[in-house]
């Protein structure tokens, strides 16, 4: 799970966190001495440490019920320091929630067998398409500051209803804040921190289009909001305009018939360590 800056400290954010809500200051404090809460190198935690910035930490407990995302997760590329998939809708980035087994980050580690692996960004457990992991803890943090700083250039695709208005492009400016325990995020008065290009790309004979979406920001669910907001949410989309609970549940109840229409299409990026430009492509379309 992904402990957000708020509250004083490790134990504090794990008390507050919903997904914990059956556990304890007891029983977090009797893990903590076990082991069995730990960073993203497996090391244990100190519950009483700051929470400066968000950060990922690993509780083990009971294994919720999962099925099997059944959806091939291709490596578009692989070397020493890092590895590309082309990560397949309904799979989660890390383990988070009632999302475990059925990761791409435990995928990869136990195909390459390394515990050294980890994402160097995320995608929506509901987003298909291009998703960067390192492969030694060395490189890490150089990757991850490429995306917290901004300096990866992001290409999304998404099938919704046409607009022919949106052929020559739309830009969409807002402030979005997502509140623990609320399924969606939310617009909100104050300074903007979510930008997006959005522009249709090609018309389909079936009154669906296919969009490119660039953006400038990353905040939760920032694309869906925004497609929505232009009155074309995007295809499968259980949550904007409005939330279908059944197909906001779909996926974990085995139904994987109606993925949302998201990939995240290119990645391009001055690498850290070389100095050279490099795009990873998912092999994705609509067509099919």
């Amino acid at each position: 799970m992904v402990l957000r800056v708020g509250p004083a400290s490790v134990l504090e954010a794990l008390l507050a966190a919903p997904s914990l809500s059956g556990l304890s200051e007891r029983d977090l404090r009797e893990r903590a001495a076990a082991g069995e809460i730990v960073d993203l190198d497996g090391r244990p935690v100190e519950l009483g440490a700051a929470v400066p910035r968000p950060v990922s930490v690993y509780l083990y407990r009971d294994v919720p019920q999962e099925f099997p995302v059944p959806f091939a997760m291709p490596i578009l590329h692989v070397d020493d320091d890092l590895v590309v998939v082309d990560k397949p809708h309904f799979l989660a980035t890390m383990p988070r929630g009632a999302h475990v087994r059925e990761t791409a980050l435990v995928r990869l580690r136990r195909d390459l067998g390394s515990d050294e692996v980890a994402p160097a960004h995320r995608l929506d457990r509901l987003t298909a398409g291009v998703l960067l992991f390192t492969r030694r803890r060395e490189v890490r943090a150089a990757y991850q500051e490429l995306f917290a700083e901004r300096r990866v250039h992001k290409e999304y695709r998404a099938l919704a209803p046409a607009d022919d208005s949106l052929s020559g492009g739309a830009r969409v400016v807002n402030r979005i804040v997502k509140t623990a325990g609320d399924l969606r995020a939310r617009t909100a008065p104050g300074e903007p921190n979510a930008i997006s290009d959005i522009a249709l790309l090609r018309r389909r004979d079936d009154g669906l289009a296919e969009y490119r979406l660039l953006p400038h920001t990353g905040r939760t669910h920032q694309l869906r909001m925004h497609m929505a907001a232009l009155g074309v949410p995007i295809l499968g989309d259980p949550l904007y305009p409005e939330v279908d609970p059944v197909l906001a549940t779909a996926g974990d109840r085995g139904d994987f018939s109606t993925p949302l229409h998201l990939v995240a299409q290119r990645l391009s990026f001055i690498d850290p360590l070389s100095g050279s430009r490099r795009t990873f492509e998912s092999a994705r379309s609509f067509d099919g």
